[in-house]
């Protein structure tokens, strides 16, 4: 059994996947830390400083100021602000993807326009048929 999982792991669909999985966490706080720090406040500039996450109605009895305190009351609450701003940070996020896989595509095109250009600008050798044509002319002498 030690074997076959030795051969498991030296597979490299595992190793491949394994760092697909280290390289994608490393992103996401990339891609988290420029919605967070760069865009955000961007937003909130031009939306005047709103804050969706402190929007919810409040189920029970007080009154609370805030959806901290509310919760920290334990009042049932309807906190409708901070699905506001995850649906907002979903779409930020999945707009910076989009624009982040659009540039990598564009860049991974321009490279195989490259290659190919470079395989065309080569001299091209014999063809098949005038390497056989030769050989013919060769057993003739």
């Amino acid at each position: 059994m030690l074997n076959e999982f030795k051969a498991f792991i030296a597979k490299g669909n595992v190793v491949d996947l394994a760092v697909g999985i280290i390289i994608g966490a490393a992103f996401t706080a990339i891609v988290n830390s420029l919605v967070a720090d760069l865009i955000n406040p961007i937003i909130g500039v031009v939306t005047g400083g709103i804050d969706f996450s402190n929007l919810f109605i409040n189920l029970g009895d007080g009154d609370y100021t805030s959806l901290a305190a509310a919760k920290e009351a334990g009042a049932p609450v309807f906190a409708y602000g901070s699905f506001i701003t995850a649906i907002i940070n979903f779409l930020i996020i999945a707009w910076v993807v989009f624009l982040i896989v659009k540039a990598v595509n564009r860049l991974k095109e321009a490279t195989a326009r490259k290659e190919e250009a470079a395989a065309a600008a080569a001299p091209a050798g014999p063809s098949e048929l005038d390497v056989l044509l030769e050989i013919r002319d060769a057993l003739k002498k």
